[in-house]
């Protein structure tokens, strides 16, 4: 078996695939992947986005990429949007509109991670996104969902509408979201790598449009960005390494600090009560001393010492021991299209989990704090399990969840990705169906549950290496994931 290939759609997955069996890398077919992700998944991610990306290759250095979003320059700004998208059993408000938009980051990371690990051409990589991008997609039942429950957001404006609802309506199963704009854009990127998108015509013509809608976007927040490589967080897990997400970003410290509790806890497997509890130590961490300190040099180490004493995924594993795992986002979209560019602007300044201390509190050119923690576990030195997750503050509890299910319950990947979750926040459990709910109603806590398997939990994308080197995938059905194995 050459490789494994997880992601949010059979087309991305394949993509991916597809990559690998043209002699590409792990890294090259999680690009692949990526790009094909702007067409396939086109609410959550695209050019406008943000992300990142770990890499564990043999005999090369460990590197966390981050692409992720950078806030935008100070100045006078129009009101944000509020909206609120329902997932049926929990709405959650969102903030919309040219004063959510930030620094994006895809079409740095995408260029900077093809320059230090690809083996494929940009311009190959980014051909068959495009000509998919002309030709459509037809809407399967989990992207029909999504654009459905995001119609408050599509709507926003007349250049959102005429992109996701060109007929009055959000797309509906089985018809055809085409994009060609995207297609001309991934085209550019693939010829000239991210400059136009940075400093060129690009540039000019989204910085115009965000900044005459009251957002402040500026000229010199996309020529200034650039991605950024990073040491990994590593922690120690039943005699494995994890990697994970470091600061700035949020979510692999948290979700790093959750993990060495239950590792103090015991050997065997954590049942629900322990699962709740470190979920609940891990969110009372995000304090304001701990959201500004992620900034500063030396903060994991100084985090983890102190306690301890010492929104789409893809996943990828090849035959060679490489692995990468890359999360990106568009938040949920601003609703700002800007014509011409194949941008869709991402919301990321008016989302409220990356913003717990207030709006528009981080300064100019810093990179926002995400929950989003693509992870690796290492057996060994080898790559185990490759994971990363969708779901805003979900996230970590949805990787926290689906490690324990591969690690100490020994299940597949696929099952480990399906099982039942749990997630807690302000106070309240949030279930599916499945958990022992008596059991933490009897411990104390407030339960919220739903009543099937929900997009809220998160989607996690995941591929693991057995012992004996036999690799597999787990799709999440939460998410319309797909694994594509190529032998």
């Amino acid at each position: 078996m050459r490789g494994v290939v997880a992601a949010g759609h059979p087309l991305t997955a394949e993509a991916g695939a597809d990559v690998l069996r043209a002699g590409g890398n792990a890294v090259d077919a999680a690009l692949g992947a990526m790009l094909t992700s702007f067409v396939t998944e086109p609410l959550l991610t695209g050019l406008g986005a943000g992300g990142f990306m770990l890499v564990a290759a043999p005999d090369r250095d460990d590197v966390l990429l981050d692409f992720f979003v950078a806030a935008p320059s100070d100045g006078e700004r129009a009101p944000l949007v509020p909206v609120s998208v329902s997932f049926g059993d929990a709405v959650q408000v969102f903030n919309i509109g040219a004063a959510s938009c930030g620094a994006y980051g895809n079409p740095a990371g995408v260029h900077a991670a093809s320059e230090r690990y690809g083996s494929i051409p940009l311009a190959e990589l980014c051909a068959p996104a495009a000509a998919l991008a002309r030709k459509g997609v037809e809407v399967n039942r989990q992207q029909a969902y999504l654009f459905e429950i995001l119609a408050p957001i599509t709507e926003h404006t007349a250049e959102s509408r005429a992109l996701y609802m060109p007929d009055g309506r959000p797309h509906a199963l089985g018809e055809v979201h085409r994009d060609p704009t995207l297609a001309d854009a991934l085209e550019l990127l693939g010829a000239e790598g991210p400059a136009p998108f940075y400093e060129g015509e690009i540039a000019a013509a989204v910085v115009e449009w965000v900044q005459e809608r009251g957002g402040t976007l500026s000229r010199t927040d996309l020529a200034a960005y650039a991605a950024i490589p990073r040491e990994p967080v590593r922690v120690a897990y039943r005699g494995r390494e994890v990697l994970t997400n470091p600061p700035p970003s949020a979510g692999g410290t948290l979700l790093g600090y959750a993990l060495a509790l239950l590792e103090r806890g015991g050997d065997g497997p954590p049942d629900a009560i322990e699962l709740a509890r470190a979920m609940e130590r891990a969110q009372s961490e995000r304090t304001p001393s701990f959201l500004d300190g992620l900034a500063e040099p030396g903060f994991l180490e100084s985090f983890m010492a102190s306690r301890l004493g010492s929104t789409t995924h893809i996943s990828v594993v090849d035959d060679t021991g490489w692995a990468c795992a890359a999360t990106c986002t568009n938040g949920e979209g601003s609703g700002i299209v800007v014509p011409g560019t194949g941008v869709h602007v991402n919301n990321m300044m008016g989302e409220q989990d990356l913003s717990p201390l207030g709006f528009f509190t981080h300064p100019p050119g810093r990179r926002l704090p995400s929950m989003m923690a693509p992870t690796i576990v290492l057996a060994d030195g080898l790559p185990e399990l490759v994971l990363g997750s969708a779901g805003s503050n979900r996230i970590r509890s949805a990787l926290l969840q689906v490690i324990v299910n591969a690690i100490d319950r020994g299940m597949d990947a696929q099952a480990a990705v399906e099982a039942p979750r749990m997630h807690w926040e302000d106070g309240s459990v949030f279930t599916e169906p499945g958990i022992d709910v008596a059991a933490l109603e009897a411990a104390g806590y407030v339960i919220a549950p739903f009543r099937e398997r929900n997009l809220f939990f998160g989607g996690c994308q995941a591929v693991e290496r057995a012992a004996d080197g036999t690799l597999s995938g787990g799709g999440d059905p939460r998410r319309g994931g797909a694994v594509a194995l190529v032998t």
